[in-house]
């Protein structure tokens, strides 16, 4: 099965296909994550842990894609600036063995799902990925590829749990998708966001920023199963989605209203009346004010602060077995003209990783 994974994913930081420009920038990373300053090193190293998987407790998964995003463009950039942000603080996400990173999604930047190909385009891509060699059912998209991926890893490992650096927020459908196989009723989803990501569809297109939460919604049965916070963009009032789709929402003129704790509390029990066994958070940057993270492709004045998003992630973190969770939508090449960023939002979006880490890791 790594045979399958070292097809679909490219080592730390290398999925965003270069042939020029950028490469520079990806091997520097490259050879700090591997410790190796032999370019063929890193993909050995690389190779050796996805080898380690079936005892990982903890796996990294870049998806630097943001074809799925809806406004400015630039969340590709995270998962390579995120691990660079992880490596300058000294993060344990570095120097724990219990932690595999398998690398980046393989990432064809004009592509998002498979379902959306013609089978000429979708031969023709299956041959620029994989050549003669490859299996006519690989994925060639960068969603559909998530979701084989994780499926993949978590027969490898199913102890293991995935750690997602976006890329957009489209994502958040393959891995949702991926971890609620045999187990959709029993997974509750704690979802920070300004945006409520609740449409059917956008345009069309069933699978991206705007969809995700309605698909994850219904696989896992509504009745509260989805808990979002931080919302304040929307073009419908909160009982309209509480109403017709079965999901909790906490707008922001209430988390100001209410004590953290009361809110986390009532989550718990919300997800505890529901059945719900396994928790997956999805963290998008832009649920936190712009003040701490603004490099974000639709930053949101008016959000939440750090230390809410982290009292509910440890707390409703520390009621359910955490089974996966994500930071997405960073965006560096998009900080405000401020000369804090985009270092302000990478260091709140490390302090989420390393906190939704910790309720695996201890």
């Amino acid at each position: 099965m790594t045979e399958a994974l070292r097809h679909w994913l490219r080592p730390a930081a290398g999925g965003i296909h270069t042939v020029s420009t950028g490469v520079r920038a990806q091997r520097l990373i490259q050879r700090r994550i591997y410790g190796t300053a032999d370019d063929g090193e890193v993909t050995a190293r690389w190779h050796a842990a996805l080898e380690r998987l079936p005892s990982a407790a903890l796996v990294i998964l870049g998806v630097p894609s943001d074809v799925g995003a809806g406004f400015y463009r630039g969340a590709s950039f995270g998962p390579q600036a995120l691990r660079e942000a992880l490596l300058a603080r000294d993060s344990r996400l570095y120097r724990d063995a219990r932690v595999v990173d398998a690398g980046d999604v393989r990432v064809v930047p004009q592509l998002l799902h498979d379902e959306m190909l013609t089978e000429a385009q979708r031969a023709a891509t299956h041959q620029a990925l994989y050549g003669d060699a490859g299996d006519p059912s690989w994925p060639v998209s960068p969603l559909s590829i998530t979701e084989a991926a994780l499926r993949t890893i978590r027969r490898l490992a199913p102890q293991a749990v995935p750690l997602v650096l976006g890329g957009d927020h489209a994502v958040g459908w393959p891995v949702v998708h991926a971890l609620a196989e045999g187990r959709a009723a029993r997974l509750g989803i704690l979802h920070f966001d300004a945006h409520t990501d609740l449409l059917e569809s956008r345009l069309g297109v069933r699978y991206c920023f705007a969809t995700w939460a309605f698909h994850a919604n219904r696989l896992v049965g509504g009745q509260q199963r989805l808990a979002q916070v931080g919302l304040r963009i929307s073009s419908k009032t909160r009982a309209h989605w509480e109403d017709t789709l079965g999901v909790r929402q906490y707008w922001m003129d209430e988390v100001w209203r209410r004590p953290i704790a009361d809110i986390a509390q009532e989550i718990i029990a919300g997800f505890r009346a529901a059945g719900v066994e396994g928790l997956y958070i999805s963290n998008d940057i832009d649920g936190t004010d712009p003040v701490w993270a603004g490099a974000t492709g639709t930053p949101e004045p008016g959000g939440l602060a750090p230390d809410m998003v982290l009292e509910l992630v440890r707390t409703v973190g520390a009621a359910f077995p955490l089974w996966g969770s994500d930071v997405v939508e960073v965006a560096p090449p998009l900080g405000p003209r401020d000369p804090a960023e985009p270092g302000r939002t990478l260091a709140t979006a490390c302090d989420y990783l390393e906190a939704q880490a910790a309720l695996t890791l201890g």
